[in-house]
């Protein structure tokens, strides 16, 4: 029986005959191959922190810490992450900041800019008696007085007049959401697609990868890559590469300038041939592959992909269900998992997707605004007592299942909940069986600005986000 990230697949059964009404499993099936996805295993076992980063120089007071999703990211004195704002273009226009120009201010706005979803700007946005400003959510890294750059770290001007610290040339924020070193709750360097927000991302150091290689984060971990995006793969167990296995699996070769470094060296498969390894682990190409980032040579077995560093298992209780176009994380009845994102149509793009953000967009989209309806369609992942999971990405979390925020200390009729990144997370009503993912794509431009996405833990298939 495979598995996926230390979970084996329980009652797995691919869906069939999904209803037309659920947008996104029809575009799902039109694109699926007609077998359902096999598993595939991350293949490097870096599990535990690790320190693949290149040093760069740094002024006073920051440091790196080691997060278990994002790698190594930059953070303040306090271990705070720093994360830059990226100007993106959206339907209706940029949103984000332009390199050297921060837009966070503490003005709270009460009107919809109009960017990204087919409403006009102008309209009033929600709880404008309890709207925060862009700073109470994102305060900005302030420049001590006299603080001088280092390196790629610069000091910008504020129209504030604060003189506020920045990373090649992009703003530095931290998030309320983040408590303890290491949390990279507020933001994500994960690849984003359609319609949604321009969100915050974690400021990182480069990798400590040689020229040619790139690394990407994935819901499974660090994904190694060439710098054009193809996945590197290595024999299992030791194996070697005949030449039968040559005709498709190409060895990723090492100029002959390179030295060995760290955790990456060289091996000599024939005479005059330099190929890299990491790891101890010789690296291959597939081959014909044309999807970016695929994990489809994991499939043929004695192959895997390569991971810099892997999450840790998800709670014991869930399991992992093939469906017509991947694999999604479960619960333990095999119902599918979703994840609510939400992002706000101001000039801002604040967060509506934290317990402790505004519900009316979320009661919106799972229940026409009626909480008891929302709770019927969108049942929350309720956690076992005593529930804990070894992964910084997964949590308990207590909420108030009448409002949809945290619920107080000891307050009657709380519920605890299982949360995915600090936002918690819900099983759908119109999901039958296993595989049914019937929920997903649900809201505004399929689920990307205001609505619910299934957790795919595989989805390279149909050439889905990571």
């Amino acid at each position: 029986m495979s598995k996926v990230q230390g979970l084996e697949r329980k009652g797995s059964a691919p869906s069939v005959g999904l209803p037309l009404a659920a947008i996104a499993a029809v575009l799902l099936s039109q694109t699926a191959a007609s077998a359902p996805a096999k598993a595939a295993a991350p293949g490097s076992a870096a599990t535990s922190a690790s320190r693949d980063y290149l040093e760069v120089p740094m002024p006073p007071g920051f440091r790196v810490e080691i997060s278990e999703a994002e790698g190594p990211v930059f953070a303040d004195e306090k271990g705070r992450t720093l994360y830059a704002w990226p100007a993106r273009l959206l339907r209706n226009g940029f949103a984000g900041e332009q390199k050297g120009t921060p837009r966070c201010y503490d003005e709270v706005l009460k009107e919809t800019a109009g960017l990204m979803s087919p409403y006009p700007a102008g309209v009033l946005l929600p709880d404008l008696d309890k709207r925060p400003s862009c700073t109470d959510l994102w305060p900005p890294v302030l420049a001590a007085e006299g603080a001088e750059k280092v390196g790629k770290w610069t000091i910008i001007e504020r129209k504030d007049g604060k003189k506020q610290w920045a990373y090649d040339e992009e703003p530095l924020y931290t998030s309320v959401l983040d408590k303890q070193p290491g949390d990279v709750l507020g933001g994500t360097s994960r690849r984003s697609r359609g319609d949604g927000p321009v969100i915050r991302v974690p400021v990182s150091p480069p990798p400590l990868a040689p020229p040619g290689f790139a690394v990407t984060t994935t819901v499974n971990g660090r994904l190694l890559s060439t710098d054009r995006n193809y996945s590197v793969y290595t024999p299992e167990n030791g194996n070697t590469c005949d030449a039968a296995c040559l005709q498709r699996w190409k060895p990723v070769l090492a100029p002959a300038t390179a030295k060995p470094h760290d955790e990456w060296t060289m091996v000599t498969p024939s005479p005059g041939v330099r190929q890299w390894a990491f790891r101890n682990q010789p690296l291959y190409t597939l081959e014909g592959e044309t999807q970016l980032w695929s994990l489809q040579g994991s499939d043929e077995r004695g192959w895997r992909n390569v991971y810099v560093q892997t999450v840790q298992p998800r709670p014991s209780s869930f399991t992992v269900q093939d469906t017509l176009a991947g694999q999604v994380l479960a619960d333990s009845r095999g119902m599918t998992i979703y994840t609510y994102v939400c992002g706000d149509d101001s000039l801002q793009q604040l967060s509506c997707e934290h317990p402790s953000d505004t519900q009316v967009y979320r009661l919106a989209v799972c229940g026409a605004g009626n909480v008891e309806q929302c709770l019927r369609n969108w049942p929350y992942v309720k956690a076992e007592p005593g529930a804990k999971s070894d992964s910084r990405l997964w949590s308990v979390m207590t909420i108030d299942p009448s409002t949809g925020h945290l619920a107080k200390a000891g307050q009657s009729g709380a519920i605890d909940v299982w949360a995915y990144r600090d936002r918690p997370v819900y099983t759908y009503i119109g999901d039958v069986q296993p595989g049914d993912v019937n929920g997903a794509g649900t809201g505004e431009w399929r689920g990307q600005r205001n609505g619910l996405k299934a957790f795919w833990v595989r989805d390279d298939y149909f050439g889905g986000t990571l």
